[in-house]
């Protein structure tokens, strides 16, 4: 079957030639269409086009570079460095914490990796009484007791690092190379920044389960690490009933039609492409429209080309009360795992308009998986 062309950008032609050599070097067949034959310099805009097939990878190599990062994806983004071959597990002693590094152990030994478990702690040496929600933070009144919390911390790591090693002697955690780091400071900020610094594979969470999150809503360590990481980010919820990812056999990829839903679908099959499972993609919609449906239908023929050998569903969920719709949805077509893209959101946006991710995370016992998307 003739692949077709797609736009990858419209530019100026000096910038479209010089795209055009990139993309070449990397072999992927380009054409330059829309351009003035009498004066081609001065051309208001041309458009750059490649086969449908080579389009994941084209969008990879844009978002690398910076002008054509800011050209083609709309925002100028850092250059993307190679990430480590580990896995980042944020801990704080708790029994959803202990599921996280069970789950995150198991996946550590399908990829290859090693585990990192990072436990953040909070003295009162800056702050006395700030509001955070999480049992991450050790808050005492008096700057005099900073040292019995130091003693504290390290007493509670110590009791987590001999679980583990009871666990992995048992057979129940897998026998890999994991280490334990301590930090200061408020747990979000340091899980982004150690995140930031060495770009782990992935980072794996737990979360309590949905009835107790309920009256935690704002200082959630999680939901703000999933929002603002630019790794992709594992929720793993208490009352998981699986261990690892080799039970997981259907995932749901929820859409809105966005260019960056595609990049974040490829990171997806690409990071899990030693697992066994089918996708099914859904679209929130507050009414019921056919076009959505059509668009749908649309982009499973697309990623049905791109990945003959992954089973795709599609469907549309009603967005007037989607929680409720979503959970009915994974329990009738049995949904292991939710996967959706996070794009990035300005403070403001974050306070008084939560997105999908935040409320999921406090709603569902089904593990959240969230892919950051690079904005336009």
């Amino acid at each position: 079957m003739e692949d077709k062309l797609v736009t990858l950008a419209i530019l100026t032609y000096a910038k479209a030639q010089i795209l055009k050599n990139v993309l070449e070097n990397e072999g992927i067949e380009t054409y330059i269409h829309n351009v003035n034959q009498i004066q081609p310099v001065v051309s208001s805009g041309v458009r750059v086009r490649i086969k449908e097939s080579d389009l994941p990878h084209a969008l990879k190599i844009t978002e690398s570079s910076a002008w054509l990062s800011e050209e083609v994806v709309g925002e100028k983004m850092p250059q993307i460095e190679k990430g480590s071959n580990k896995v980042l597990i944020p801990v704080d002693f708790s029994s959803y914490s202990l599921k996280a590094c069970e789950f995150g152990f198991n996946f550590a030994k399908n990829i290859d990796a090693e585990v990192v478990l990072l436990h953040v702690y909070f003295t009162p040496i800056y702050a006395t009484s700030l509001p955070y929600g999480d049992v991450f933070n050790y808050q005492l009144s008096d700057e005099e007791n900073v040292r019995n919390i130091l003693q504290k911390v390290h007493s509670d790591l110590n009791a987590l690092s001999d679980k583990v090693k009871a666990k992995v002697t048992s057979g129940e955690f897998p026998d890999i190379k994991y280490t334990c780091v301590l930090r200061e400071g408020i747990p979000e900020e340091e899980i982004l920044r150690y995140s930031k610094e060495n770009r782990p594979r992935i980072i794996i969470m737990g979360t309590r389960g949905k009835n107790q999150k309920d009256i935690d809503l704002i200082g959630s360590v999680t939901a703000e690490v999933i929002e603002r990481s630019r790794v992709p980010v594992l929720a793993i919820p208490e009352n998981t009933p699986f261990k690892e990812f080799n039970a997981v056999k259907r995932i749901a990829f929820i859409t809105n039609f966005d260019q960056r839903d595609l990049i974040a679908f490829d990171s997806l099959i690409n990071s899990l492409k030693l697992f066994c499972f089918s996708v099914s993609l859904i679209h929130l919609a507050d009414v019921k429209d056919t076009w959505n449906e059509i668009k749908l239908g649309g982009i499973k023929e697309y990623f049905q080309k791109q990945y003959p050998q992954l089973e795709i569903h599609y469907d549309v969920v009603k967005n007037d009360d989607f929680l409720n719709s979503l959970d009915e949805y994974i329990k009738t077509n049995h949904i292991d795992i939710i996967t959706l893209t996070s794009y990035k959101r300005n403070i403001f946006s974050r306070l008084f308009n939560p997105g999908i991710a935040r409320k999921m995370i406090f709603h569902s016992d089904t593990p959240l998986l969230v892919i950051y998307g690079r904005p336009n």
